[in-house]
């Protein structure tokens, strides 16, 4: 039902022309969500990272935040069946906290997408020059022409029907799971079952000074998995594929990163795996692999991380396309971004203005003379943060929503009300580790952590003075902010 006592929008339809469409099913839509964490680039870079401040600890961690997660999605899904919307965290927090706040979100989530991806080009750029001038022998190219390469290649496929791009990120991610199921089997082969065995789930303590990095890497390892709800006009039955898929990826994720936890603990030794992270961080996973299957596996490895960084990039690319479009479709940005491709029905116009972002950010910085290697780290850790500060922002808005409709609409208690409160809590928890902990997290200086996060929190009360700013002078484009449908 609507209740527009609630300062919910009313519903706007948009006509079929400038409606996006695809046909993804759970399975596409999954892999949507784990190409954006990367699972090769995960497991080569930030699991060594993880290890090294948790230890033989690092499998129970992962077991947990699945779990913190998986009552997350309990109130995440609940809600994507009551406001049907393909706004995402946008129409979410609009219906729980009001216009001016889901401006506020929408901006956090459109900026905060469009940084973290912006990792993805010099990352590629300088790990495929090392591959091509090292191991190939080839010529030694500049890192910002590989960058511009695939910046190029993603947005030509991000400029296409969805559909493209889901069939190839199934055919990239499933190559690179099998890669890691390889080196999980190897390792465990190399020591015996009673070595694995004895291994075991060691649990953190909770005076661990170090527990609170290791869960802040470990939630960034499930990043994505909230955008299932940006793609419901393009994948088959919404409310079925969004469901399933979102809690298929939250535990897939979850199950697979501890294993490669555990298989990486199986092989360093529980004693000697935190020592072993810490003083190879960069080579941890590279080396076991050699060690275990050999050379030539290995450099497989580097081409598939290499294939894993396009997929990353491209999802990130698709998500932040549909916040922009969202937002153009509401006025909130100019119109133009939020035209619809008449065949491919992509957010074409927002997909290269995107791309164009990343290319003129590849150009300046080359400029300026910046390092790739202090790009990637910045790019990625800022803009965590504004994720994670969206993601805490939406588990708010989820429980206000269904706290407010109880007196006219009361559904389950546990899915309205003690599943949402748990993941406030938590994700609560976790925002304030981030916050404690930004310098480690962006591996820059306290000057770059004031920066940065004034820089995001200026984007969600930015957000919110535009909002306040329209409903005083432009009050049609206001009333249209967050359109959804609202059951």
């Amino acid at each position: 039902m609507n209740n527009t006592s609630l300062d919910v929008p009313k519903v706007t339809r948009q006509n079929k022309e400038n409606r996006l469409s695809g046909n993804m099913g759970v399975g596409e839509l999954a892999m949507n969500v784990l190409a954006f964490s990367s699972p090769l680039a995960t497991v080569a870079g930030t699991l060594p990272v993880l290890l090294m401040f948790s230890g033989q600890t690092a499998p129970a961690i992962y077991i947990g935040v699945t779990l913190m997660l998986l009552i997350f999605s309990v109130g995440f899904v609940k809600m994507s069946r009551s406001v049907q919307g393909p706004g995402g965290f946008y129409s979410f927090v609009t219906a729980g906290l009001g216009k001016p706040a889901g401006l506020g979100g929408a901006f956090l989530a459109l900026i905060g997408y469009i940084f973290i991806g912006f990792f993805a080009p010099s990352f590629f750029g300088v790990t495929l020059q090392g591959f091509v001038a090292s191991t190939l022998g080839g010529p030694d190219i500049a890192w910002y022409w590989y960058a511009l390469a695939i910046t190029a290649v993603t947005t030509v496929l991000a400029y296409n029907r969805i559909d493209l791009s889901a069939k190839l990120l199934t055919i990239v991610m499933l190559l690179e799971v099998a890669v890691i199921i390889v080196f999980d089997i190897a390792s465990f082969s190399a020591n015996g079952l009673e070595t694995v065995q004895s291994v075991g789930f060691a649990l953190p303590s909770i005076t661990d000074a170090t527990l609170g990095l290791a869960l802040l890497f470990a939630v960034g390892n499930f990043f994505g998995f909230e955008a299932t709800v940006i793609y419901r006009d393009e994948v088959k039955d919404p409310d079925k594929t969004i469901s399933r898929a979102t809690y298929l990826a939250v535990a897939g994720i979850g199950l697979f990163y501890a294993v490669a936890a555990w298989a990486f603990i199986a092989f360093l030794g529980p004693e000697k795996v935190q020592g072993e992270a810490e003083s190879n961080t960069v080579n941890l996973f590279s080396d076991a692999v050699t060690g275990l299957v050999g050379r030539i596996f290995a450099d497989i490895a580097v081409l598939l991380l290499i294939t894993s960084v396009l997929a990353c990039m491209l999802s990130i690319q698709n998500i932040a396309a549909r916040y922009s479009f969202a937002l153009a479709s509401d006025r909130a940005l100019p119109s133009f971004l939020g035209r619809v491709h008449r065949r491919h029905k992509s957010p074409y116009v927002s997909a290269v203005a995107v791309g164009i972002v990343w290319a003129a950010a590849i150009i300046l910085f080359t400029v300026l003379g910046v390092a790739p290697e202090v790009l990637y780290p910045i790019a990625s850790g800022s803009e965590t943060f504004a994720v994670l500060l969206l993601m805490f922002i939406t588990s708010l808005a989820v429980l206000v929503y269904f706290v407010r409709r109880r007196s006219f609409a009361p559904e389950s208690v546990w899915k309205t009300v003690v599943a949402p409160v748990i993941s406030v809590l938590f994700l609560g928890a976790i925002t304030y580790l981030a916050i404690a902990n930004y310098p480690e997290l962006i591996g820059g200086s306290q000057l770059l952590t004031i920066i940065f996060m004034t820089f995001t929190f200026a984007l969600f009360l930015g957000g919110i003075a535009y909002a306040l700013f329209l409903r005083s002078k432009r009050p049609h484009i206001y009333a249209g902010l967050g359109r959804q449908r609202i059951d």
